[in-house]
């Protein structure tokens, strides 16, 4: 099965068993929604534990969970450094708006010039103020900075994991 991280447990909260979370969805008020179902990953277990969500609130920079059969600190303790994650059937693609992707999707795909000379791969994503800024790792090792705007990016092909760029003069 495959799984994809939407947050991480980093410390319980109290006693009564809500878990201090970390997001890493951009997708928070669906994925953290009560009676929502995810997989809880203990630090170094391949087996997950399905909870569902009984209540959610914020507190400075986490997400406070509590899950329904959790209300102790004792059940929740097993949890801590652990990764909270959703299937790809729970993955929604109606989320997302026209040329919205998720980084799954990206990460791996083949970026190709107009002119059909191969370029790299996407190793990764920053996120800037403006716009994201894909990594792309070069054929011959050099990494190449990709910046995620229509004057560059002109065709992406999920499916065949290619996507053609503009090369702007000083791009690469």
């Amino acid at each position: 099965m495959e799984w994809f991280n939407v947050g991480r447990i980093v410390n319980t909260h109290g006693v009564r068993g809500e878990v201090r979370i970390l997001s890493t969805t951009d997708f928070e008020e669906q994925r953290f929604a009560v009676g929502n179902k995810l997989a809880a990953f203990k630090k170094d277990d391949k087996k997950p534990t399905w909870v569902t969500i009984e209540s959610v609130r914020r507190h400075k920079n986490f997400i406070l969970l509590t899950f329904e059969g959790m209300h102790n600190i004792n059940l929740v303790e097993p949890f801590k450094e652990g990764m909270l994650k959703v299937t790809k059937d729970q993955m929604e693609d109606d989320l997302l708006e026209e040329n919205e992707y998720f980084y799954h999707d990206i990460i791996g795909c083949s970026v190709v010039s107009e002119e059909g000379e191969t370029i790299g791969e996407i190793k990764d994503i920053l996120e800037t103020g403006a716009n994201d800024v894909w990594v792309v790792k070069g054929t011959k090792g050099k990494e190449h900075y990709i910046p995620y705007i229509e004057d560059v990016v002109k065709d992406i092909n999920i499916d065949e994991k290619v996507i053609t760029i503009h090369v702007m003069e000083g791009l690469l």
